[in-house]
């Protein structure tokens, strides 16, 4: 008989599955995601917790955390909540906008802008006009 907290078990639909391995495979997938995702399968395999955690280089804790979270949650167990703090001011489509027309210039020969004049076409700060080309590795 083993000591300590029981392990929950995990079964796997099959929808489950191929999302898992769509996870743990694809090249796009954050390296935190996909790990989670072989963490959850070899734990659907059978796998101890000491085993999985062996193989996939994290303590036995982590192997248990994310097994408990994928039984409760399911595959939006394993997905990131979001963090605590202010929520972002500037969107997605404004981003969108300045990389369009920072590529829009680099494409004609002689146009070039200045943080100064893309902030006030796109009607952000300077500073956050240089974030996002610093963020994007333009200039």
């Amino acid at each position: 008989m083993h000591a300590g907290r029981p392990t929950f078990q995990v079964v796997l639909t099959v929808k489950e599955r191929y999302t898992l391995m769509r996870w743990a495979r694809r090249r796009r997938t954050r390296r935190a995601l996909a790990q989670r995702a072989r963490i959850v399968l070899a734990c659907a395999a059978g796998k101890t917790n000491c085993s999985i955690g062996i193989t996939a280089g994290v303590t036995r804790q982590t192997v248990g955390r994310w097994r408990r979270r994928f039984v409760h949650g399911r595959l939006q167990g394993l997905l990131d909540v979001p963090r605590p703090g202010a929520p972002r001011k500037i969107t997605d489509a404004q981003v969108e906008r300045v990389v369009r027309l920072t590529r829009a210039a680099a494409t004609r020969r002689h146009m070039r802008w200045s943080t100064r004049a893309m902030a006030r076409r796109c009607g952000l700060s300077q500073t956050a006009v240089c974030r996002i080309w610093r963020a994007w590795r333009r200039q």
